[in-house]
């Protein structure tokens, strides 16, 4: 496989890894912060116990989300989805903790799967395809 090639197909494997953690993202904050609080309590014990921890991190998800997509869509500032590649590992490092402090070690395996993929993304938007601004 040439170099353009190859280039080419980690280019689309990015943009999918891109997607995928966004859209995670995305459902994660919808859900924290448009769900009625008794039907999201079923679904995730803390969140009746740290309502301001759940709005807070329903607002990260949402910013993360979007800044892993808008910023390489639109090619302004393309840079920042590096950011939010750097910012979700963080996001995730902290749930990690988080869950492993109150016992739900179930719950981690989403946590490192996704802090694996935004470190692809990181590392491949800024070694291996990075996307160019628009001006």
């Amino acid at each position: 496989m040439t170099t353009q090639k190859t280039n080419k197909v980690l280019n689309i494997v990015l943009w999918i890894a891109q997607v995928l953690v966004a859209l995670m993202l995305l459902w994660g904050g919808y859900a924290k912060l448009a769900t009625p609080l008794e039907e999201l309590s079923k679904m995730m014990p803390w969140a009746a116990e740290n309502q301001s921890l759940l709005t807070f991190t329903g607002i990260i998800d949402v910013l993360g989300g979007l800044g892993l997509l808008l910023p390489s869509l639109l090619k302004i500032k393309p840079q920042f989805t590096v950011y939010a590649a750097y910012g979700t590992m963080t996001l995730m490092v902290a749930a990690a903790i988080f869950h492993i402090s109150r016992g739900e070690y179930e719950a981690i395996a989403i946590n490192i799967i996704i802090f694996l993929i935004a470190l692809f993304v990181a590392w491949g938007r800024t070694k291996k395809a990075p996307i160019l601004p628009k001006i």
